[in-house]
Order: structure tokens, then C-alpha cells, then sequence
């Protein structure tokens, strides 16, 4: 490490860093000082300097000389200076005010120009290392006819503050000196004494007027003071010096700087108190103007916290629903406290990452079908939506019965459904594809197959642990006169109660098909009573209206009666064979009476029922 780069003349030289540990979160500050060693020796800026000194000049007359800059610090730094020989001059070592030390020739008995009108002396800078370093410049001295008048400046130390945003060319100060003697001896002229490079981009002595001029922009975060020292000369080779002190005003010209220094996404849900993300935030000003706040929305399930120094962590607040809001946008603000304010904004996105929190739902709880027998002419493609279907018994194996549909609001694997039968009335007439939840026929139907089927459906989705949802379908098959449909009561959810019920379905098919063909005998019965009394007497025998199950249905026209027909039945007199015939359908109520006026029209009519 290079500790006069890195540090420069500051002292002592300290690197802060930090250490960021994840899990648990922990930031540790460390501090490192690096010790200086003696690696560099004093230099001056100039390696010859040439001095004019009047011969009149007493004893202990002070003539500033140039100093020399040595990079190292401390004891390793400049300390003091020498000179040889000593004929006339010793040197005397003074320290500045911004601890550079400067030496001071001072004069230890008078001189004369007759006798010895110039002087070449060596001026050495020494360090306090071990062993020591040291550097050295020339110095000539000529001895001036007596001019006894120096230049003299009103004061010896000018202080100015300035703002960073002055603008370039503007005047900050004016320095001024005078000169009791006259002619070339009282002309003064202003010049920088010694400064550097630094001064000479930043500023610029009019050497007429004494005007020190902006010349570049200032920055504060950069350099905050400034110590420019200034000559002023006459016509006779005298010298008088100033020190100027520019102090640079801060003002608010940097907004907050924010670093993220980790952001965690995607985040699972269901999880509480998760960090979601640690950054740090700083500013460049001082005072007022280098104070931030820094916040976040109020209406998003986060907190900030406030950790070590600068550094702050976004932590979720309570869990969170993925199927609610998958993706939150959190806009970190920082602002300062300086005038104008200035606002620093990020944004960063938070994914919430799917846990298998939610089991498949079926879009309906209970599916009810209808499968009529012989009916062929079915379109398998209105088994998409269940309430009434239809399913031709002659159907061949893997015919579309019916397509259940379930959705789970997981996402990605914890949203993959698979289907599966879990209870059947007859275990293999049906199966169910895995994956798109169709049931198909996987034989042909027989007669010997149970007119109803109840299917024990399962969806379970692909999560870890996985979940699941069962749902009951219900199928019919109606046999047309011999097996009217009959409703279903409500599906039972509960698999205790489905053979009660399975058996009380059986029950009642059996109960309807024994009183129709109880109705039908007496109805033959009647029918040959009155074919028998038919040559004893003219009158008509008459039997009570029949009244048939008004539930049969029949969705694809083909099998069993509408029920929104009724129709008149006549045995013809001649008839041998006791047929029913089917006249025209009549619409109940509204008809009724012209019904019956075509009955008794009908010469050949010795009956009728209406079938409702």
C-alpha cells in the first residue's frame, strides 16, 4: 500500500470498510491504519532561489525562503532546516499554521556590497526518519544598493469564504501593498509566492490591482480550504508577503447516493420476516446538507429498518399470498435535508415465489349425466358442459361421456393437475384421462349394467407435499318407456351415504317400473272387456284417464316422450289387434274442449286417455 496516495498528508491514515454476512444478516465495521514509513525525502519546489538584500538591512532582518514538501508524516516528515555556511545568515524553522514548516533566513551581522557583493548558500531540509532523508536547494543572494523601503501589505493574513457554485471569473478578493519609496523603487507588482498547481488552475493574480480571480469551479467535497500566499515586489528587488485563507462554502450540489448491496427475490410466500433487500445510502455535502432520510411506500407489506451507520434492510411484514400479488415494485426514497432538498429514487422488483398452498377446486361439485340406450346420433362434443347429456349405449370403448375441469391457483409444478377414478358403481365401464380430466367408456354397454353410476373423482396437483379435491359424478342410463329418469336428489358429499342412496335409487326404478306394468295389464284388461260387450250394446265402455309419468325427457328427440306433448289414444272398433294408435298431439288446457269434440265425431273412437 501506498499511504501518501491513499491518504496524502491526513493523519493518521484509517481505511473503513465493512463485512456483510447473509444469514444471519450481520454488517461488521472495521477500521484500518496504515503506518507510515520513511520513503520519501523532502524536496523543494524550487532547487535554486535568488534573494536581494539591501546592505543597509540590521541585524535579525527575516527573509522568507521557499520551503520544501516531504510526503511522509510524522517523524518521518520535515523538521527542521539548515544552511551553510554561516558567514552572515542562520536559518530559523517556523511552522505555518497549516503545519507545513517553512524556513526564515535571518541576518546575523550587517553586510556590505563593497566588500562582498553577492552570497551562494546551501539550504537542506531534513526529515525525522531513521536514517534520516533530506533534500536541498541553491541559494543566491545579491546585496542591493540601499533601498530601504519594502513593499508592505495592509494585512499580513486575509480571510475569505466563498460558495462552491460561485461563478468562474468572478473577483473574491483584493489584496494591497505600498511602498514608501518612490519611483521604480515604490512600483509594486503581485505575484504568487511559491503556490501550487492546484492554486495556480483554481485562481488568478492580477499582478497591477491585487485582484484574485475564480478561474475553475470549486468543489467542496473536494477541496474545502485554500491558503494562497502572495509577494508583492517593488522596483528595487524588496518583497513584502500576504497569506490569503479562502474557505469554500458547502451548498446542496449532491444528491443521496444509494447502494444496493443485496437484494433477495424471489421471496416464497407464506414466510414471514424475510429480507428482502440491504443497501446503503450516503451524501457528498456536510452539515444539513449531508443528512438523509430514506423511506419506503406505506401501502406495501415491507418494512425499513435502520441497521449499522448507513446501511438499512427492507424486511417483509407478516406473509405473503403469491396468488394474490405475485410481483411487488418497492421504490426506495432518500432525501436530504439541505435547501433546495434533493431526492434520490430505486426501484426494485420482489418476486413472490409459489408454495403449494392451495388444492385443486373442480369447477362444479356435481356432475349429473344421462346415458340413453340406443342413440346414436349423439354429439360427444356437448360433454363439455354437464347439467343434462346423453351417451349412446352402443358407444364404442373410450367414447367421451363427459370432461370435468379443476384449477388451482398455485403456479408453475404446484398447479400441474393429474385426474385419477377413485370409486366406480362398476369398477372399469369408465376411466378418466390423467391429464385433461375427460372420462371416456373403456367397454361397450350392456344390459347388464346398473342404470346409474356414480364416479368418486380425485384432481391432486404436482406440489410437495401434494394436494387434492374429490367431486362426484353421476350417470344415468334411461331404458325409454321401461325405465323412466327419474330426478336425483342432491349429490351427497359424504362417500358414507352414497349406498343408502345408491340403494334407495334402485327402489324407486323398480317401484315406477311395476306400477307402469300394472297400468299397462288393466289397460289391456279394459280394452278386451269393452271389444267383448261391443255387439251387446252400442254404448261406449269408457276408461279413467290415464295419467303417465310426466318426467320423460328427451334431449336429442328419439327414445321416449316429450314432456311438453300429450297424446290422444282411440282403439278403433274394427281393431283386432288392440294397438295403441297415436293421433295428434294436443297441448293441455288450452285445447281441451275442441279435444273432445273430435272424440266424439269419431265414429270409430269407443275410447281415449290422454298421456300426459
Amino acid at each position: 500500500m501506498d499511504r501518501e496516495e491513499l491518504c496524502g498528508s491526513t493523519e493518521p491514515c484509517v481505511l473503513h470498510f465493512q463485512i456483510l454476512l447473509h444469514d444471519p444478516l450481520q454488517i461488521i465495521t472495521h477500521e484500518l491504519e496504515i503506518v507510515d514509513v520513511n520513503d520519501n525525502a523532502p524536496e523543494f519546489f524550487e532547487n535554486a532561489m535568488q534573494l536581494k538584500v539591501l546592505e543597509s538591512s540590521p541585524a535579525g532582518t527575516i527573509i522568507p525562503l521557499g520551503n520544501a514538501v516531504d510526503l511522509d508524516v510524522g517523524r518521518n516528515g520535515l523538521q527542521n532546516y539548515t544552511i551553510s555556511p554561516k558567514s552572515h545568515f542562520h536559518v530559523r524553522t517556523r511552522r505555518r499554521r497549516d503545519g507545513r514548516k517553512h524556513p526564515e533566513l535571518v541576518l546575523d551581522r550587517a553586510l556590505d556590497r563593497e566588500e562582498q557583493p553577492e552570497l551562494s548558500l546551501t539550504l537542506t531540509a531534513l526529515d525525522g526518519g531513521s536514517p534520516p532523508r533530506s533534500g536541498t536547494a541553491q541559494v543566491h543572494i545579491l546585496i542591493l544598493d540601499i533601498n530601504d523601503n519594502a513593499p508592505e501589505f495592509t494585512q499580513s493574513l486575509y480571510e475569505v469564504q466563498i460558495l462552491e457554485k460561485s461563478l468562474v471569473g468572478s473577483v473574491i478578493i483584493t489584496v494591497s501593498a505600498s511602498d514608501l519609496d518612490t519611483g521604480n523603487f515604490g512600483a509594486i507588482s503581485y505575484v504568487f509566492f511559491h503556490a501550487s498547481e492546484e492554486i495556480l488552475k483554481t485562481f488568478q493574480l492580477n499582478p497591477i490591482t491585487g485582484d484574485i480571480q475564480l478561474v475553475k469551479s470549486l468543489d467542496y467535497e473536494k477541496i474545502n480550504t485554500y491558503e494562497v500566499d502572495i509577494e508583492a515586489k517593488d522596483g528595487g528587488g524588496l518583497s513584502g508577503k500576504c497569506t490569503v485563507i479562502v474557505q469554500v462554502v458547502d451548498v446542496n450540489d449532491n444528491p443521496p447516493e444509494l447502494t444496493l448491496t443485496s437484494v433477495n427475490s424471489p421471496i416464497p410466500e407464506n414466510s414471514a420476516e424475510i429480507v428482502v433487500a440491504v443497501f446503503s445510502v450516503a451524501d457528498l455535502d456536510s452539515g444539513d446538507n449531508g443528512k438523509v432520510t430514506c423511506s419506503i411506500q406505506n401501502n406495501l407489506p415491507f418494512i425499513l429498518k435502520r441497521s449499522v451507520e448507513n446501511f438499512y434492510t427492507i424486511v417483509s411484514e407478516g406473509a405473503l399470498d403469491r396468488e394474490s400479488r405475485a410481483e411487488y415494485n418497492i421504490t426506495i426514497t432518500v432525501t436530504d435535508l439541505g435547501t433546495p432538498r434533493l431526492t434520490t429514487q430505486h426501484t426494485i422488483t420482489v418476486q413472490v415465489s409459489d408454495v403449494n398452498d392451495n388444492a385443486p377446486a373442480f369447477t362444479q361439485t356435481s356432475y349429473t349425466l344421462f346415458v340413453q340406450e340406443n342413440n346414436t346420433d349423439w354429439n360427444s362434443s356437448q360433454a363439455s358442459a354437464p347439467f343434462t347429456e346423453l351417451l349412446p349405449r352402443a358407444a364404442e370403448p373410450g367414447y367421451l361421456v363427459a370432461k370435468v375441469v379443476a384449477v388451482d391457483r398455485d403456479s408453475g409444478q404446484n398447479a400441474w393437475l393429474s385426474f385419477q377414478l377413485l370409486k366406480a358403481t362398476e369398477p372399469g365401464l369408465f376411466t378418466v384421462w390423467a391429464h385433461n380430466g375427460e372420462v371416456r367408456t373403456s367397454r361397450l354397454l350392456s344390459e347388464r349394467d346398473a342404470p346409474k353410476h356414480r364416479l368418486l373423482l380425485l384432481v391432486k396437483d404436482n406440489g410437495d407435499p401434494p394436494r387434492s379435491a374429490s367431486v362426484t359424478l353421476q350417470v344415468l342410463v334411461v331404458d325409454g318407456f321401461s325405465q323412466p329418469y327419474l330426478p336425483l336428489p342432491e349429490v351427497a358429499h359424504d362417500p358414507a351415504q352414497e349406498d343408502d342412496l345408491l340403494t334407495l335409487y334402485l327402489v324407486i326404478a323398480l317401484t315406477s317400473v311395476s306400477s307402469l306394468f300394472l297400468l299397462s295389464v288393466l289397460l289391456f284388461v279394459a280394452v278386451r272387456l269393452c271389444r267383448r260387450g261391443r255387439a251387446a250394446s252400442l254404448g261406449g265402455c269408457s276408461v279413467p284417464e290415464g295419467h303417465f309419468p310426466g318426467h320423460l325427457v328427451d334431449v336429442s328427440g328419439a327414445g321416449t316422450l316429450s314432456q311438453s306433448y300429450q297424446y290422444e289414444v282411440c282403439l278403433t272398433g274394427d281393431s283386432g289387434t288392440g294397438e295403441f294408435k297415436f293421433l295428434n298431439p294436443l297441448i293441455p288446457n288450452l285445447f281441451m274442449e275442441e279435444s273432445e269434440r273430435e272424440i266424439k265425431e269419431s265414429p270409430h273412437c269407443r275410447s281415449s286417455f290422454v298421456v300426459r
